[in-house]
């Protein structure tokens, strides 16, 4: 094959693939963007393919996206053909048609997403044993992507019951850019097949790949970044990473309004709008593309010279996604920008930057206690199998580590609730749907049951007869001076009509300026990357480029926080507010809170500090933290609502107890905890 393709040879990564892989080994390969991971796993593959005359459908290739899987689709589907093996997609925009033809003769390999695998084994039409009961191997790319949420487990699970139906465990390898522990996701992805050999591959990156050029530049607002990125390099093709939606909207209309070519994508624009934006952009020369992190995998938008970063990310392992999309033609370097809008902003990406010239990585860590999940599976093995034993669900879903670290009486809690629910019913041992099961998670919701998160209530947004997207019900508040306009796909809409029961919005474009709103949490900021933000005050700066703007900022940061130090936690005050400065990220200080006794709201709680109660004086707060520093940091959990459990997806197959105890297991980081009450206490001014 690589003589075929005209390689003159394999990279380090290819080459170190072939012996593991051939030998029917677990893997997680490491590269970064662009690596040549797709072709490490899938050239050895099909040399066993043909070697050991696999029939059927034996290759899963599992993807987090449908955009990513009909990118890779044509390289998999020519790499099959060229030894005579054949490719199919499989995801919920493939039509029936299509389906139907993979269901009669089952293609080699079959890319899907864990959603659409879940399909294949739940539903009635699809006979799943004739189907994926020759599957030998499983490839999951950006394994990452699923292993740090629910989702990870969800795709183990749907993993261990393929097994089952093939008669013996398969091979799993595991695709993922730069990881902090590379070791504990293989041993994540094995799931339950823990005695087959496996290792991690990840040759030394060339030398050239670590020439980058980062710039930090204070902007401070989307207007002036907006401004910026019209007039910097021009004639070039730019990625812009933004982490919110209505932000991506903000900024894409405003860089329209410069005369900039600009694309737009996010989760919330139709698949049709993101192929469109995608297509384009990677024909175009001179142009923007305005993106969440719905980019930041690897999917293929041409050869980029420029990345550019609206404030910062949250983690080091989204920056190097992201910075791996540069550097790629010969003679050129990774590099970004970034152009911050707000004065935190500044500080946070100074933090990054120092871990990332540290070489630190997020570890990626599943979250802990998924009992809904539990519950998911128990509910989409009785769809599937019609009725399955009360003790035999072990057999599909195997002795995982998500569920067998779970004392066995809470699975029985599990299993009594959802039959005294009535969600399933118990016949002699035999679980089954009950009345409730099908009404909520039956065949006619079934879709309900196959995503394991709870997404808000969308618009979806029409112009004519094209879909443009989804939009949160709040955009539609009226204007005073007229109806509402909204920002999609970096252009305002004016609402012309609205359909409330079937969720249906018309609209038509509009020259006004609009906006639009989706409800979603900021991320989580980690302990380490807290740290790093008091060692940057503290006065280290990372050896990147700064502008005079940037620099300015952060001399003004360390002037208000002179006394900040990785080292100690201050009492002292924000803005003229009583806080605990403790630098200890936003799960430690939430939890702090929740327990501290002079303790403000926790809504006001950041990854900085903790809010004190307006009046409390330094001495009765140095006491109450004091009395706080007996405490066993593994019993300060943080404090969860029981309304909060609506955000947990199957919650109501959880006793609510133990729905809010998963919910508090999730927001806990007892080392963060534990290491803040450790530190020495002062007081300042």
């Amino acid at each position: 094959m690589v003589n075929t393709l005209g390689w003159p040879s394999l990279r380090p990564l290819q080459q170190q693939a072939i012996e593991p892989v051939m030998a029917g080994e677990h893997a997680v390969m490491l590269a970064p963007t662009a690596g040549g991971k797709t072709e490490a796993a899938t050239f050895p593959i099909l040399s066993r393919m043909l070697t050991e005359d696999w029939n059927g459908l034996s290759v899963l290739y599992v993807c987090p996206l449908k955009a990513l899987l009909n990118n890779l689709f044509p390289r998999l589907e020519s790499y099959a053909q060229m030894v005579g093996r054949t490719a199919g997609v499989w995801h919920g925009d493939i039509g029936r048609g299509v389906r139907g033809r993979m269901l009669a003769e089952p293609p080699d390999i079959l890319l899907t997403t864990p959603e659409s695998l879940e399909v294949m084994l739940i539903s009635q039409t699809i006979d799943a044993r004739a189907f994926l009961g020759n599957v030998r191997t499983v490839v999951v790319d950006e394994v990452h992507a699923f292993a740090g949420d629910d989702r990870g487990w969800h795709l183990l699970s749907l993993l261990e019951r393929v097994s089952h139906l093939a008669g013996g465990p398969v091979q799993r390898i595991g695709l993922s850019a730069t990881v902090g522990d590379p070791g504990g996701l293989l041993e994540w992805l094995k799931g339950s097949d823990t005695g087959r050999a496996g290792g991690v591959i990840n040759p030394a990156a060339d030398a050239t790949t670590d020439q980058t050029e980062i710039t930090v530049d204070f902007v401070g607002t989307i207007d002036n970044a907006a401004t910026v990125i019209s007039r910097l390099h021009r004639g070039e093709k730019r990625l812009v990473f933004v982490d919110s939606r209505a932000r991506v909207e903000e900024l894409s209309t405003a860089l329209r309004l410069l005369d900039v070519a600009t694309f737009v994508s996010h989760s919330s624009l139709s698949a049709d709008e993101r192929r469109y934006a995608e297509r384009a952009f990677t024909e175009a020369r001179d142009c923007v593309i305005v993106a969440t992190s719905t980019l930041e995998l690897g999917i293929d938008v041409g050869d980029l010279d420029r990345v550019i970063q609206i404030d910062a990310p949250s983690t080091v392992a989204s920056f190097l996604q992201r910075i791996g999309r540069t550097g790629r033609r010969s003679g050129t370097s990774r590099n970004c920008l970034f152009l911050c809008t707000k004065d935190a902003a500044v500080l946070q990406a100074a933090g990054l930057l120092a871990l990332w010239e540290d070489g630190w990585v997020e570890p990626v860590t599943p979250p802990p206690a998924p009992a809904h999940l539990f519950a998911q599976q128990l509910m989409a093995l009785s769809l599937q199998e019609g009725r399955v034993g009360r003790q035999l669900w072990r057999e599909w879903m195997g002795p995982l580590p998500a569920f067998a670290a779970m004392d066995p009486e809470p699975v029985e809690e599990i299993v009594e609730w959802m039959v005294n629910q009535a969600i399933l019913v118990d016949e002699g041992g035999m679980l089954s749907f009950g009345i409730e099961g099908e009404e909520s998670y039956g065949r006619r919701h079934f879709l309900d049951l196959i995503a394991v998160f709870t997404a808000a209530p969308l618009m979806t947004v029409w112009h004519g007869r094209r879909e443009l997207g989804s939009i949160d019900p709040l955009s539609l508040q009226r204007r005073q001076d007229g109806p509402a306009v909204i920002l999609l796909g970096g252009r305002p809409w004016r609402v012309k009509d609205v359909d409330w029961p079937r969720r249906l919005v018309f609209v038509e474009p509009s020259d006004d300026m609009g906006k639009s709103r989706w409800n979603s949490g900021g991320p989580a900021i980690s302990y380490e990357l807290a740290q790093a933000m008091a060692r940057v005050l503290e006065g280290h700066t990372p050896g990147v480029t700064w502008s005079q703007r940037a620099k300015s900022v952060l001399a003004q940061q360390r002037s208000w926080h002179e006394w900040a130090s990785p080292d100690g936690t201050v009492v002292g005050s924000d803005g003229g507010r009583p806080v605990w400065w403790t630098f200890a990220g936003t799960k430690a200080n939430l939890a702090l809170t929740e327990h501290l006794d002079c303790a403000g709201s926790v809504n006001a709680a950041t990854e900085l500090y903790v809010p004190l109660r307006p009046g409390t004086t330094q001495a009765g707060a140095t006491a109450a933290i004091a009395e706080l520093k007996r405490s066993d940091a593994s019993d300060l959990l943080p404090g969860v609502s029981p309304g909060a459990v609506t955000g947990l997806k199957f919650n109501e197959c959880l006793p609510l107890p133990l729905a809010m105890h998963t919910l508090a297991e999730r927001l806990r980081d007892d080392d963060a905890v534990a290491a803040t009450l450790e530190k020495a206490l002062r007081a300042i001014a």
